[in-house]
């Protein structure tokens, strides 16, 4: 008995033993096909955020024509930006966002992004555990929070249900890939038609007698084009760069490799389209449908668990609390990673333990969900530039006679030419974007000259811009750099 139990490995070993190719690429046995993408994509992007954000889109006045057609042209752009952009690179490094950083960029502005990114990773992953939690509370007859109406914090009974869900929530995210793809897998199918169903549901409520009715009252009744409250009004081109920004850092700003790194082939790359059009298509227009039929029958608060239970009752509350984890669990992965960066002496499993912390702590501030749109755009256009660094290196430079990885080969701690292309890039677009909506960036520019006041700038507007300008700063910061030190040398 005691060689046996002496054999046999402890929890914390076997823990240890969890191992997810951190720092090298992964090996040929462990990619996965197809199914495993398709599952994931509609796992993670059929999920808790389309509880938010649909809603967001009824309560900024999207008039119907905009909203169908925007996400059209948006989630079409963020599919094409997977298949051809990043998927690619994924396949053909095999590493981690953070080990391919490292390489561009030197390992202190990696540690600098890991940092920042692990943060707004929590964030997201503690909006999935808030959502979990609105469906949670509702046969517990514990009331969810209405940050509108002064609930600046949860009661307590509602933060240890919020503490219950991110603890399963994180312990799922220590297992690593496949266990989160198989999770997904299980999850994915029946999560779509619980969406659809609840959508189709309440159209009778809103005056449907027929499909021939559906875009007479999605104009009149649901995405009617007026905003609800003092939202701000959102028109087609906010719906078409919210599709595509809302997952900027993943596909083009490369966050997304650490996925399709795993993947077979590219091609793999056009998965994305199950979370697009499955998720942030049909998802969203089903729970913009449930939040307008909410409002009109004369509740207030659509916190995802109420329009969910409202919709389809019982099914709809464990949708909620499912489709939270099934986004939680990758992100929450992901933050772990992040952190991992940071903290190389540590095991992963303690990092994710250690966001999945914090994580918990996010979710009871009802201002993430409220403010989730602009969480989102702050956190795309934040982040991307340093994706576009890798795309430049790897497909770029070769062709303007750069060399690659240029600060790994130099051994750079720092690599000038990313960290002043980042901080240029996303400082014009913010000023762009701040010189209208930070009051105190507009008292001190006074009257704005008329070239410049013209320009109304928007976060969901600035994706393009920002990705342009990084790349061009980039080339021409690593021209100056990489020649300087061949004339150093010389």
């Amino acid at each position: 008995m005691n060689q046996v139990s002496a054999a046999s490995p402890t929890l914390v070993e076997r823990l240890d033993a969890l191992y997810e190719y951190d720092r090298e690429p992964v090996a040929e046995n462990k990619l996965h096909g197809w199914k495993t993408f398709i599952a994931m994509f509609a796992g993670e992007h059929v999920a808790g955020t389309e509880f938010v954000l649909g809603p967001l889109m009824v309560m900024h006045g999207v008039s119907a024509f905009d909203f169908f057609v925007g996400l059209l042209i948006g989630n079409t752009l963020a599919v094409l930006s997977w298949a051809f952009m990043c998927a690619p690179i994924a396949v053909k490094t095999r590493l981690t966002i953070y080990w391919q950083l490292r390489k561009v960029c030197g390992p202190y502005l990696t540690v600098a992004y890991s940092a920042f990114y692990a943060i707004i990773l929590c964030l997201l992953a503690g909006a999935m555990v808030s959502v979990a939690v609105t469906a949670i509370s509702i046969p517990l007859d514990i009331p969810n929070p209405d940050y509108h109406a002064g609930d600046l914090v949860p009661t307590i009974p509602w933060m240890l249900l919020a503490l219950v869900v991110g603890t399963v929530i994180a312990a799922l995210a220590v297992l690593g890939f496949e266990k989160i793809a198989h999770f997904s897998k299980i999850c994915a199918p029946w999560m779509v038609l619980v969406f659809f169903a609840a959508g189709l549901a309440v159209l009778q409520d809103l005056g449907t007698s027929g499909f021939g009715d559906f875009w007479r009252v999605a104009n009149e009744k649901i995405f009617t084009g007026v905003p609800v409250g003092d939202n701000s009004k959102y028109t087609i081109w906010h719906v078409i760069g919210f599709a595509w920004l809302c997952n900027a850092t993943q596909h083009i700003g490369m966050s997304d490799i650490t996925i399709f790194r795993y993947a077979k082939g590219w091609k793999q790359g056009f998965a994305s389209a199950f979370g697009m059009f499955l998720g942030h298509y049909m998802a969203w227009i089903a729970s913009g449908i449930l939040c307008a039929a909410f409002l009109a029958e004369g509740f207030t608060n659509p916190q995802p668990g109420n329009i969910a239970y409202f919709g389809a009752g019982i099914a709809g509350l464990i949708s909620v609390v499912i489709a939270g984890w099934t986004t939680a669990n990758p992100t929450l992965y992901r933050a772990g990673l992040a952190i991992q960066v940071a903290t190389p002496n540590w095991k992963r499993w303690k990092v994710t333990f250690v966001a999945g912390a914090f994580m918990i702590i996010t979710a009871c501030i009802p201002a993430v969900n409220t403010y989730l749109d602009r969480i989102i755009g702050y956190y795309g256009l934040f982040f991307m530039p340093l994706g576009a660094f890798i795309f430049v290196d790897i497909w770029l430079f070769p062709k303007l006679g750069l060399e690659a990885y240029y600060a790994d080969k130099k051994g750079l701690l720092l690599s000038w030419s990313a960290m002043l292309s980042w901080i240029i890039s996303f400082g014009i677009i913010l000023f762009f974007y701040g010189k209208d909506h930070y009051p105190w960036l507009s008292e001190i520019l006074g009257n704005q000259p008329s070239w410049l006041a013209v320009i109304k700038a928007d976060l969901l507007f600035m994706v393009a811009p920002e990705w342009v300008l990084c790349v061009i700063l980039y080339i021409g910061f690593s021209k100056i750099q990489q020649a300087n030190q061949s004339n150093n040398k010389t």
